[in-house]
């Protein structure tokens, strides 16, 4: 096998620089970049979008916790008002039914004429006759 002699200056012999080689490369260099970055916001907002499920469904299921708190305190406030529950705590307290002499009708007539209204009957209940302790 023959050798070049070493004695050759070829090892100096430098290649032209092509400029539309440089070009390319940059175009090709900036495509992949936007290219990279479209998928890094692609992936970026599906995983937003996966996050705003889990937080969805995760709300659903707080409204229908809350919901069904709602309906259970309903309930229990219905059954709390109910008149003879009322009557029964009533009666715990010491209070008594009022009696008919208890309760008089106040004719208001002067008050009527003096504020311009029309004359009415109230009713009216003896608070300290109803407390009996």
């Amino acid at each position: 096998m023959k050798r070049v002699p070493l004695n050759q200056p070829n090892h100096t012999v430098r290649r032209e620089q092509d400029a539309r080689a440089l070009v390319r490369l940059g175009l090709l260099l900036m495509c992949g970049f936007v290219l990279t970055c479209g998928f890094v916001h692609a992936a970026g907002q599906h995983f937003a979008a996966v996050r705003y499920g889990y937080q969805t469904e995760e709300l659903r299921r707080e409204r229908a916790r809350l919901l069904e708190e709602q309906r259970r305190l309903m309930l229990a406030r219905e059954q709390a008002t109910t008149p003879a529950r009322l009557e029964r705590a009533a009666r715990q307290i010491g209070m008594q039914q009022a009696q008919p002499g208890q309760i008089g009708v106040a004719h208001s007539g002067a008050i009527a004429a003096a504020s311009g209204a029309p004359s009415s009957a109230t009713a009216f209940v003896n608070p300290s006759a109803s407390l009996h302790r």
